[in-house]
């Protein structure tokens, strides 16, 4: 069930015991109580921030009336702290010299600038020192599969745009910049990218539906001089690796030798499908709603399945589906690796997969993309890739399982040293796989930061 957070600012009567009446009534209505925040403790009220979770708004609305009934205490706001967290959007652009002064000035801008810009005209490669060219990725979307929720447009799927370039920055210093396309045309998408391609390092296709993201990921990468990469395709299958084979260990099963089912094969389901596939020469069972999707997995080198017999041989279960609670508990079997990744709503719940007999089981808050797409990027651009091929993500995989913890099957997403960790592999995987530009020496190896600029 959908769960509702929200902040509820209340004001008390500052007399002893009038906090406990607060939480008393808000646990009669059946939520559940996060954050208490005191914002003002003064000598006759007390203003506290009181987080609650709610499984509706009627459990909400009824938290609301239940508190404005104690005499002790007024409910000043209510607050959705997920929709002020987007006030405004998530990004900006920023300058990275203060123009504090007219001396200041004339050196970034007019008439010094344009010693820079011939200098380009004559010598474009100067633009990996003298631009920001470099560490730009493009993050392009049509919005026709944006999380879960399917075909919402471009604007409606923009905070999740804000929110990949503001952790390509925070954890690799790279600066992604939303593209929204008013297209759905894989052509117009594709001659769209091209024209816009000078200004960027990296081409990261978001949030794009099948089979076209495809066709469009195909073609511009083969056509383009810089590294494209569909996240939704490369990313989740580099994570659901990396994730799957500390499982393995967790269950005790040998990943080259377990029989794998994919339930939807969109995006990722395909494209983890492959990946797995490459890395363990093991064909992987597949279901899907259409005919062609399944077509698509065979040539691939799949097998045909469903989902019932997926359900019953299959010792690892991963679902893409986009369908909330697809998977019923009866049809787990004890023993199975269970990974339900549809964000927001899982096709199961990992509390319900292991209840059901799973050894492990996880949605896709846990093994999520974040975990490898920043340092993929930063990896291919450190060594100035002209692709993303198989062996980069082979080596990110290998890095973000080998930075889990003891007894973890992922590191947490937010762990420095796991996007370090993926930004070296990947690096050094584009040199020995000959697709660097770059050579990079073992001070760069040895550097324990992945955010500034590789020549600062």
């Amino acid at each position: 069930m959908e769960e509702i957070v929200r902040t509820i600012r209340c004001q008390n009567v500052n007399v002893p015991g009038t906090l406990g009446k607060v939480t008393t009534a808000i646990g009669k209505v059946g939520v559940s109580i996060g954050n208490i925040t005191t914002l003002h403790l003064g000598s006759h009220y007390t203003v506290r921030d009181i987080e609650v979770y709610a499984e509706n708004e009627e459990k909400l609305n009824q938290v609301v009336r239940e508190v404005s009934k104690l005499k002790e205490t007024s409910v000043l706001q209510v607050r959705d702290d997920v929709m002020e967290t987007h006030k405004y959007g998530k990004i900006k652009m920023v300058n990275t010299i203060p123009i504090t002064s007219v001396d200041v000035l004339r050196r970034v801008y007019t008439p010094g600038v344009a010693q820079v810009c011939k200098l380009l005209e004559k010598e474009p490669w100067w633009k990996d020192y003298f631009t920001a060219i470099p560490y730009f990725v493009a993050i392009v979307t049509d919005g026709t599969a944006i999380l879960g929720l399917g075909d919402i447009g471009p604007v409606a799927g923009m905070p999740v745009m804000e929110g990949k370039a503001a952790l390509l920055q925070q954890l690799v210093g790279i600066s992604g910049i939303p593209i929204l396309l008013d297209t759905k045309d894989p052509d117009e998408i594709i001659e769209t990218v091209k024209h816009i391609a000078p200004t960027f390092g990296g081409i990261q296709l978001e949030d794009i539906a099948s089979p076209q993201c495809f066709y469009i990921e195909d073609r511009l990468a083969n056509e383009l001089s810089i590294p494209v990469m569909h996240d939704d395709q490369k990313g989740t299958a580099v994570v659901v690796l990396g994730a799957l084979i500390n499982a393995c260990k967790l269950a005790k099963v040998n990943l080259n030798e377990a029989k794998i089912g994919m339930i939807g094969l969109g995006a990722a389901g395909f494209s983890i499908g492959k990946f797995i596939y490459q890395y363990t020469g093991n064909p992987v069972m597949g279901t899907a709603r259409t005919e062609a999707s399944i077509k698509r997995h065979v040539e691939a080198g799949g097998i045909p399945s469903t989902l019932d017999e997926i359900m019953q041989k299959a010792d690892i279960v991963i679902s893409t589906t986009g369908v909330k609670g697809l998977i019923e508990p009866s049809k787990v079997r004890k023993g199975q690796i269970i990974f339900a990744l549809t964000n927001p709503y899982p096709e199961i719940t990992p509390e319900a997969a292991r209840a059901a007999g799973a050894v492990v089981a996880a949605d896709g808050r846990s093994v999520n993309n974040l975990l490898g797409y920043p340092g993929i990027w930063r990896g291919a651009l450190d060594a100035k890739a002209s692709k993303i091929n198989y062996e980069m993500l082979k080596a990110a995989s290998l890095a973000i399982a080998a930075t889990a913890d003891e007894g973890m099957f992922v590191p947490s997403a937010l762990e420095p040293k796991v996007h370090l960790a993926v930004t070296h592999a990947v690096a050094r995987a584009a040199m020995e796989s000959g697709v660097a530009q770059r050579k990079l020496d073992d001070d760069y190896f040895a550097s324990t930061n992945c955010k500034e600029p590789l020549w600062a």
